[in-house]
């Protein structure tokens, strides 16, 4: 049966480390967000006065520091050079504001430097963008319509998503490294506090990885059930 793809399937059961994972990645990154959010940094920076000043020192005046509405939602766009902090990392001096804040630099210095993986991921952002949205629509209507084209396009399109998951991995690994160098070169956060900043940025890598180890798993189920990696694809 064609809805068998999506039906249960023993092959649901290699989701769950990627299920499990993503579940504990995001109760520990809002545990150690919240943890250090009541932390505050001895030096009474917040977090966009930190940004712009660094920014400034590396020659980027032109990129805007702004403030976005959501929780976790911070983010730095290249195409229009603006850094965005949510609501409760802009004005903030505490250890986890000042951590996102600078890990969003350094996305900033990123693209100022033209670090490859950076410019890789903008690149095939348009790509990815479209292979997540038609994946499922071109996987579902191959399948009820038993049109193998179809479901190869729908695969191809959900593995785009999948290299952008990949690609995005050690840009937020590079991102948080360069955070912590500049937490402790500009005095931000003294010894003594760095290691709260550095166990936010590492609780949120977990959920970049999850994202990628979930994408992994769902992209070799497919496989598994279209019978791309061998077996017989069911009919």
């Amino acid at each position: 049966m064609m809805l068998g793809y999506f039906y249960l399937d023993s092959t649901l059961l290699l989701l769950i480390p990627g299920i499990v994972l993503a579940m504990w990645a995001q109760t520990r990154v809002r545990g150690v967000f919240h943890e250090y959010s009541g932390i505050f940094s001895n030096n009474g920076w917040t977090a966009e006065m930190m940004a712009r000043r660094i920014l400034d020192e590396n020659g980027l005046q032109d990129v805007q520091v702004t403030g976005a509405r959501g929780v976790l939602s911070d983010h730095y766009d290249p195409r229009r050079q603006v850094l965005r902090l949510s609501e409760s990392v802009y004005g903030s001096s505490s250890l986890a504001a000042l951590g996102v804040a600078a890990h969003e630099v350094g996305h900033a210095l990123q693209h100022r430097h033209g670090y490859a993986p950076m410019a890789l991921r903008s690149a095939i952002v348009p790509v990815a963008s479209i292979g997540s949205y038609l994946a499922w629509p071109l996987l579902i209507f191959g399948m009820l319509m038993a049109n193998q084209q179809l479901i190869l396009w729908g695969v191809c399109a959900f593995g785009f998503a999948v290299l952008f998951q990949l690609v995005t991995l050690p840009v937020e690994l590079n991102a948080s490294r360069r955070a912590l160098t500049l937490l402790e070169g500009g005095g931000y956060l003294t010894e003594m506090e760095l290691p709260g900043a550095r166990k936010v940025l590492s609780a949120a890598a977990l959920t970049y990885l999850a994202a990628l180890l979930m994408g992994v798993l769902q992209l070799l189920r497919l496989l598994l059930l279209t019978g791309m990696l061998g077996g017989r694809r069911r009919r």
